[in-house]
């Protein structure tokens, strides 16, 4: 069975293209694609995925759980546990171990609560 050659028909409406503009129409694809991707993963976590990402951090069993159920309880878990631990240490020149411990010590929620909910995450 012999292939129907039709590449030159397929790509009429991008033969009047410049390379840079093939470029920019290929990121514009590619983001409308991953677009949705990305949008589910921020809305479908769950506390077993954001202590899944905790133990991969470091963190024990024990110390996952108290992080995530900060997290659940000022309603960030949507930003992701680890991303709060990890900006949490970045904005307070902390190791990813000094800030996770820190939260479960009940400090550094409140600017948490700040960052995540006030939109600069």
């Amino acid at each position: 069975m012999e292939r129907k050659d039709d590449f030159a028909e397929r790509r009429k409406h991008l033969a009047h293209l410049s390379e840079e503009e093939l470029e920019a129409r290929f990121w514009e694809l590619a983001g409308q694609v991953v677009d949705p991707l990305i949008d589910l993963a921020k809305k479908n976590t769950t506390p077993s995925i954001e202590r899944s990402v905790l133990l991969r951090m470091g963190f024990s069993s024990v110390e996952t759980m108290g992080i995530v159920e900060g997290a659940l309880d000022r309603g960030l878990i949507g930003h992701g546990a680890g991303h709060i631990v990890y900006r949490m240490a970045k904005d307070n020149n902390l190791t990813i171990r000094e800030a996770g411990l820190k939260l479960l010590e009940g400090e550094l929620w409140d600017q948490a609560v700040s960052v995540f909910k006030g939109g600069a995450n």
